[in-house]
């Protein structure tokens, strides 16, 4: 099947390219919560896993690296992550497959993978009826799908909180927000037709030295903020700045400052 970036995702597609391989550093604050979704998918030997919306690949080298006897292909819609992805398996002498991919209409056959997993990805599709359907066409009747998604209440979504103020207003009928995907009943509605699934919650401390460090890495290294900054006038820019910085300070530590930030593992077995 060709690869295809359906119109609706563009702008989504180089919001997430806008970064760039500098998003590694972002996989490397959440890296305990990407293992506790590796760690629930336990790959088998002889398996082929489909790391979706993966990123700079993290979360497929993490597979690699724990499982080398399992076949790892990583998918994701940003083709200057994959890029990174590409470049830094072949570093590490990581046998894994990168392929450009639209969650809503993946280029897989049916039944291609025993798992697929998912680490705060394809919570950010566009149309998530689509992606959950395409993830029950991938997958092999008895295998496994893993999803950790930062739920609806977490300090993920106060932070896009601090940047929706900043944003223009949303379009009519305005999309879906992804941290739907971090509740239980909107995860049983996408899914539960075509997976028998179970939840584990879990929580990622995200530690820094100031509010001016937290700032520094979203802004430069995380798409959305990245996209945000570079479309203000200088004046928003500064205020947006402001906030971002002041909010973050509301999490001190004896040591810094320290954000709890809660998610959900999904864990789900195909019909």
């Amino acid at each position: 099947m060709e690869t295809t970036v359906q119109p609706h995702n563009v702008k989504a597609q180089s919001v997430w390219n806008s970064a760039g391989g500098r998003y590694d550093e972002i996989s490397r604050s959440i890296a305990d919560a990407i293992e506790h979704g590796v760690e629930r998918l336990a790959p088998k030997p002889g398996e082929r896993i489909l790391d979706l919306a993966t990123g700079t690949g993290w979360g497929s080298r993490v597979i690699a690296q724990r499982f080398p006897e399992a076949s790892v292909l990583g998918a994701d819609i940003a083709e200057q992550m994959l890029d990174h992805a590409r470049t830094t398996a072949a570093i590490q002498r990581l046998r894994i497959d990168y392929r450009q991919a639209d969650a809503e209409n993946l280029p897989f056959e049916d039944g291609s993978f025993d798992a697929v997993i998912s680490t705060f990805g394809v919570m950010f599709v566009g149309r998530p009826e689509a992606a959950a359907a395409e993830l029950a066409r991938v997958v092999k009747p008895g295998g496994r799908v893993v999803l950790t998604t930062w739920k609806n209440d977490s300090n993920v979504f106060n932070m896009f909180g601090v940047m929706k103020r900043f944003m223009p207003p949303p379009p009519t009928p305005a999309p879906p927000s992804p941290f739907e995907w971090g509740k239980l009943e909107r995860l049983r509605e996408l899914l539960s037709a075509r997976f028998d699934l179970r939840f584990e919650d879990g929580t990622n401390q995200f530690r820094y030295g100031s509010g001016e460090q937290a700032w520094n890495l979203w802004v430069n290294h995380y798409g959305p903020t990245k996209s945000l900054a570079a479309a203000l006038d200088d004046a928003r820019r500064h205020e947006l700045k402001r906030d971002f910085i002041a909010w973050h300070e509301t999490f001190p530590s004896p040591i810094g400052f320290t954000q709890p930030r809660t998610y959900v593992v999904t864990h789900g077995v195909r019909k």
